[in-house]
């Protein structure tokens, strides 16, 4: 069994409870997770499964969004309402006209400081586990993207929006961040994840469907791993120039089309439209190499699909 099942994840489950969960559904341990999602936060959470999971690193790398809420008022040790209330402050003073001043700061390149309450590890040990120790460490700030943020109710003390992002972003940092500048405080209420790179709400399915069709004895709705990466440039292989490339040997520019292509692409490699194989487009080897691509990854022929 082997594809990426893309799940919307229900409240109150960590990401790793999912990952227990479709490998009891699947009968199969080797199962990963692209983007991790706290159990405050629901929406779209990739699953891989069998050796899709070497695809996972790429699944993770596209942009997210999100729709979130924020209460105005109080600020949290975990930056979100599981969390401690270490102050709280007037909102009152706070209409639509001070908000929108203040999330204009927020969109563009800006530089976030990871929430302790995080996976981020010092010294191998998770932040996480520190931060319930009462340890507070040092950390440096991350730069991150904001595409937009859009404000979608203002309701005060609550706000809700929707920010489209680059990966690494902490929504609750940014709730707590944007009360901050607001000297009002603010912490997140609920988050939702709408996207993550490729894959949206429109192709997500809840758990009790996907148990539903185990019990059944139908199929689960896998995509496959050439719609993994169907956004790649995709160049196909047969024959002899397919055995190489299954030997790790890469293929050169006279083989293939590669019109289109500029130094340093990511690919995919396709046998009758499986996936057979990803690399980087490096024209002329560097004389260090056979063919005109860096291969970075094998994936066995599995013509028939998961």
């Amino acid at each position: 069994m082997n594809g990426v099942l893309v799940i919307d994840k229900p409240q109150g489950m960590t990401s790793f409870d999912i990952v227990r969960q479709v490998r009891r559904m699947c009968k199969v341990r080797r199962v990963g997770h692209a983007g991790t999602l706290d159990p405050l936060a629901t929406g779209v959470l990739p699953v891989a499964v069998g050796w899709s999971t070497r695809l996972v690193e790429y699944m993770m790398a596209g942009d997210k969004s999100y729709q979130a809420t924020m209460k105005l008022g109080a600020s949290t040790d975990t930056q979100d309402s599981e969390g401690q209330i270490l102050e709280e402050k007037d909102w009152q003073h706070v209409d639509r006209a001070a908000l929108n001043d203040a999330i204009r700061h927020f969109v563009g390149d800006i530089e976030q400081l990871p929430p302790m309450y995080s996976a981020l590890k010092k010294d191998g040990k998770p932040l996480y586990q520190l931060a319930r120790q009462g340890i507070e460490v040092e950390r440096k700030l991350r730069p991150v993207h904001i595409d937009s943020l859009v404000i979608d109710d203002f309701a005060p003390p609550l706000v809700t929006f929707t920010v489209h992002c680059t990966k690494g972003t902490y929504v609750r940092t940014l709730c707590h961040d944007i009360g901050q500048k607001l000297n009002c405080g603010a912490h997140m209420t609920a988050l939702r994840r709408l996207s993550c790179g490729s894959f949206d709400t429109s192709v997500s399915h809840s758990l009790e469907d996907l148990q539903k069709l185990v019990e059944q004895g139908k199929p689960l709705p896998f995509l496959t791993p050439a719609e993994v990466l169907a956004d790649w440039p995709a160049l196909t292989v047969a024959g002899a120039v397919l055995g190489r490339l299954q030997d790790g040997v890469a293929p050169a520019m006279a083989d293939l089309d590669v019109s289109g292509l500029v130094a340093g692409d990511r690919v995919c490699f396709l046998a009758e439209d499986a996936l057979v194989a990803v690399a980087r487009f490096a024209p002329g080897g560097h004389g260090k190499r056979p063919g005109d691509f860096e291969i970075i990854k094998v994936f066995p022929l599995v013509v028939d699909g998961v």
